[in-house]
């Protein structure tokens, strides 16, 4: 398994060989004693599932604060997606930075966005299904999010994505500047 870092610290991309013949292939997608040695010794509670019925679906940027910050490990198992992480660590070197990836089961590639980071993404095919791990349980208390269009992040969505798509809670999502220090770099 290929672990890519990026310059946002903490933030990795796994992608998984596939071994294959005519009858199809085989793929390691999840050890954890590699994800420990690239990540560090998070554990995880949760399995999520989103289906996105329609291309052009944007959902985010979210994340949970203190004391249930989430850190998520995203992969697509159907469709294909532009999986985006967002610094919120007040003092990071890389604070409103983002990277942005796409995933799909034929790559297989699978994006961690560690706590500190908002996440977000937007489906580029219909029918497109999300799979991630998490790190700690929902909180309603600790849900949060960021504008998925702040000018001072810039996200380059993809041209496809809607407005129309948003769901009520993500079009009210206050701006990075609007932001109370949930997270710092030091911690």
């Amino acid at each position: 398994m290929e672990v890519i870092s990026f310059k946002l610290a903490g933030v990795k991309l796994f992608v998984p060989r596939h071994i294959g013949d005519e009858r199809g292939y085989f793929s390691e997608i999840f050890r954890l004693d590699v994800f420990r040695r690239n990540c560090g010794d998070h554990t995880f509670v949760q399995d999520n599932e989103s289906l996105s019925a329609k291309a052009g679906t944007v959902r985010g940027l979210h994340f949970q604060s203190k004391p249930h910050a989430q850190g998520k490990l995203v992969r697509c198992t159907a469709g294909a997606l532009f999986d985006v992480a967002v610094d919120i660590r007040n003092g990071s070197p890389t604070y409103g930075h983002w990277i942005g990836e796409t995933l799909t089961p034929e790559n297989g590639k699978q994006l961690w966005v560690p706590p500190g980071f908002a996440h977000g993404f937007c489906s580029l095919e219909p029918e497109t299904v999300i799979c991630y791990k998490v790190t700690d349980y929902y909180s309603a208390e600790c849900d949060k999010g960021v504008a998925w269009d702040d000018p001072a992040i810039g996200v380059t969505w993809p041209a496809i994505a809607e407005f129309e798509t948003l769901s009520a809670k993500d079009r009210q999502q206050p701006c990075l500047t609007e932001l109370p220090n949930y997270f710092d770099w030091s911690e």
